[in-house]
C-alpha cells in the first residue's frame, strides 16, 4: 500500500487526493489530508467572499472526494508544531504533497504602512470570513474613508463588502459579530486605487460588474484616468477580457450618479507613496500619479494626489511562507520543484513533492490548482515504485497523537457543520460560521465520534 500524507485541504490538497485514489496504476493508496484547521476547504471556506454563494457551493464537489474510504480528513494537526516536521512526516508516510498556499499578504514598502487604521485585506478577509486566527473586534468600521489598494479580485471583493448594506449579507454565513460590525459601519466612500490603468488590472469582469450592481453604492470613475489608457487606441489588439473590462468602467464614467448611500470611487494611475498620520492614526494616502511607460508599465510624473482615509487595506497579492525543513526559494515565495517534485540542495527531495500556490507563486483561479496537482501526483506515481519499499510507522495517527496533536476527523467537521446550522437557526440565519478556535473544537468534541481524540471516518 502507498501511504500518502497531503497537507492542506483547499482545492490543491483536495484535487491532489483526488488524483491519487482516482488513478490505476497504484491501485492501492491510502490518503491522509492533514491541516492545521478544524475544518477543510481551505480559502473556499476562508477567501470566497460570502455572497459568492456559487463559488463558495465548489465545496459540495470537495466534499465528496473528502468522502472517499481511501481518504481521511485529520483537522487540527499542525505541521511544524510539536515535532511534527518534513522529517518526521516521512517516517509515518511514503510521501508527502504540501499544498499549503501562500499564506502572507505582500507589504506596500512606503512609510506608515504599520499605522493603526492599515491592514492587509487578507486581515479584513479573514475576519468576515470567521477565520479563528482573526480577533472578532478586529474591524469597528468606524471610517468615513476607506482606500483598497489594489485592483485585483481581492480588492472587488473587500470594496464590495465595504459597500453592502448588512442586511444583504444577512443570507451568507458572515460571522454574527462581523454583520453587527457591518451594520454599523461609517463608512461612505470606498477607494480602489490601482497604480496601472484598466488594460492592466486583474479583476474579471463578472467581479466588475458586481460592484456597479450593489444598490447601496453608487459607482464613480473619473474621466482624467481613463484618458490615459493607451488601449482605449487600438482594443482589439488587446484580449476581450481587456475590452469588456474597458468597457464597464468607460460604462461607469459616463453614468449619473443615483444618489446612493455610499460611493465606489475607482481609480487607477495612482500609485501609494505614504500612509499618512492624523492623529496617531492613518488619516489618508499619499499618491503619486503614473502614466504609461510605452513599455507596458508605469512611470511616475512627479505629481501627487492626497486621498483622506481612516481604514486602508491593502490588495497587492500573496506570498507563500517557509514551512521549517523544506527548502524555500524566498525570491518566489515558492519551494523550489521540478512539476512538483522538491528540490534540494540540487536533487530530488525523495517523498516530498508540492502542489498549488507554493509550487507555482500565487497565480491563476481555483480550477487551476486541478491540472497543477495532477501533474504533481504523476510525478509521485512514477516514483512510486521506489518510494512504498521504505518501512513506516505502523499507525500514523498514533503517532500524531503520540506528539500531543488531537486530530479532528471527518465526523468531527460534520459536527461542526451540524453546530453552525443550529447557530443560524437560532439566529434566523442559514449557517453561521462559528469563528473561534474554541467554538469550532468544542462543536467537534460534542459528536462523541471523530472529534479530538476520537476514531471515525
Amino acid at each position: 500500500m502507498l501511504r500518502v500524507a497531503v497537507v492542506g485541504s483547499g482545492p490543491s490538497g483536495v484535487y491532489a487526493a483526488q488524483a491519487l485514489v482516482g488513478q490505476t496504476a497504484v491501485p492501492d493508496v491510502r490518503v491522509h489530508i492533514l491541516d492545521r484547521l478544524p475544518c477543510p476547504y481551505g480559502l473556499v471556506r476562508y477567501g470566497v467572499a460570502p455572497d459568492h454563494e456559487k463559488i463558495k457551493s465548489l465545496q459540495n464537489s470537495l466534499r465528496a472526494v473528502l468522502e472517499d474510504d481511501r481518504i481521511d480528513f485529520l483537522g487540527n494537526v499542525e505541521v511544524g508544531r510539536a515535532g511534527l516536521g518534513p522529517a518526521k512526516l516521512l517516517e509515518l508516510y511514503h510521501a508527502v504533497v504540501y499544498c499549503v498556499g501562500a499564506a502572507r499578504d505582500r507589504k506596500l514598502g512606503v512609510p506608515g504602512e504599520d499605522l493603526p487604521g492599515s491592514h492587509s485585506a487578507t486581515d479584513f478577509v479573514s475576519w468576515y470570513s470567521a477565520h479563528p486566527d482573526a480577533p472578532p473586534d478586529a474591524f469597528a468600521l468606524g471610517a468615513r474613508s476607506a482606500v483598497v489598494i489594489g485592483v485585483g479580485n481581492v480588492a472587488v471583493d473587500v470594496a464590495r463588502i465595504l459597500a453592502r448594506g448588512a442586511d444583504e449579507l444577512r443570507g451568507t454565513d458572515v460571522p454574527e459579530r462581523a454583520l453587527a460590525a457591518l451594520a454599523a459601519s461609517q463608512v461612505r466612500d470606498v477607494h480602489m486605487v490601482g497604480r496601472r490603468g484598466p488594460s492592466g488590472a486583474k479583476f474579471t469582469t463578472k467581479e466588475l460588474r458586481e460592484l456597479g450592481a450593489l444598490p447601496s453604492a453608487d459607482v464613480m470613475v473619473d474621466p482624467s484616468d481613463l484618458a490615459l489608457e493607451t488601449a482605449y487606441a487600438d482594443p482589439a489588439a488587446v484580449p476581450a477580457i481587456v475590452r469588456r473590462n474597458l468597457t464597464v468602467v468607460r460604462e461607469w464614467a459616463a453614468r449619473p450618479l443615483q444618489g446612493r448611500p455610499r460611493r465606489i470611487h475607482v481609480r487607477f494611475f495612482l500609485r501609494p507613496v505614504e500612509l499618512l498620520e492624523r492623529d496617531g492614526r492613518v488619516g489618508g494616502v499619499r499618491f503619486e500619479r503614473t502614466e504609461p511607460d510605452g513599455t507596458g508599465g508605469v512611470r511616475g510624473t512627479g505629481a501627487y494626489q492626497d486621498i483622506e482615509a481612516q481604514l486602508v487595506l491593502r490588495a497587492v497579492g500573496y506570498r507563500g511562507v517557509p514551512t521549517e525543513g523544506l527548502p524555500f526559494d524566498a525570491d518566489r515565495g515558492v519551494v523550489p520543484n521540478v512539476a512538483g517534485r522538491v528540490v534540494r540542495d540540487g536533487r530530488f527531495s525523495p517523498g516530498e513533492y508540492v502542489a498549488g500556490w507554493i509550487k507555482r507563486g500565487p497565480n491563476g483561479v481555483i480550477g487551476t490548482n486541478r491540472p497543477c496537482a495532477k501533474e504533481t501526483v504523476n510525478s509521485l506515481l512514477e516514483d512510486a515504485a521506489a518510494l512504498v519499499g521504505r518501512p513506516l510507522a505502523a499507525d500514523p495517527e498514533a503517532e500524531l497523537r503520540a506528539l500531543g496533536q488531537q486530530p479532528v476527523r471527518w465526523r468531527g467537521w460534520l459536527a461542526i457543520e451540524e453546530a453552525e446550522a443550529a447557530l443560524g437557526r437560532a439566529l434566523g440565519r442559514p449557517p453561521v460560521k462559528i469563528p473561534d478556535w474554541a467554538g469550532l473544537l468544542g462543536a467537534a468534541r460534542e459528536t462523541g465520534s471523530g472529534g479530538p481524540g476520537e476514531a471515525g471516518h
